[in-house]
């Protein structure tokens, strides 16, 4: 299926590039995200006409990202959990508790769809975590989980 691009997507393509995707990932992510539009020849003249529009709205984003890229970039979140005698946690820390954390620490909020921790977070340490914040600006942070006493 063929659409149009209406902002830069990593690893995927440009504002108002014209690309062939998977009919499911066209349907329910590009346009239901509105990221893309079916490629008929209106849309295609709309968004020739839109594009430098869309172009200004994606520099926009980008500066934002970059400020919260100043903001967040290598900084270190500490967070305490129950552990078992081995040092390993009661579960896994998740994308959403790290969304949490940031936004408790520093009152930004970033969507936990754009968080990505390299190895899953499972036992005591520091973990790298990767933040996309646009698609040319990701960020690094890192996360040290420590024992949290035994409730009593």
């Amino acid at each position: 299926m063929k659409v149009i691009l209406l902002e830069n997507l990593k690893k995927i393509g440009t504002i108002g590039e014209i690309i062939s995707v998977k009919r499911g990932f066209a349907r329910n992510y590009l346009i239901a995200n509105r990221k893309a539009l079916y490629a008929s020849k209106d849309n295609i003249k709309q968004v020739e006409k839109i594009k430098s529009e869309l172009t200004k709205k994606d520099q926009e984003k980008k500066k934002l990202a970059k400020q919260i890229l100043e903001k967040i970039n290598n900084k270190m979140f500490g967070v305490k959990k129950l552990v078992t005698e081995n040092k390993d946690l009661y579960g896994s820390i998740k994308p959403t508790e790290i969304s949490k954390l940031i936004y408790e620490n520093l009152k930004i909020e970033i969507k936990p769809s754009l968080i990505q921790p390299l190895n899953e977070i499972k036992t005591i340490g520091t973990f790298k975590v990767k933040v996309d914040l646009h698609s040319d600006v990701q960020a690094e942070i890192k996360i040290k989980v420590d024992s949290q006493d035994q409730v009593k």
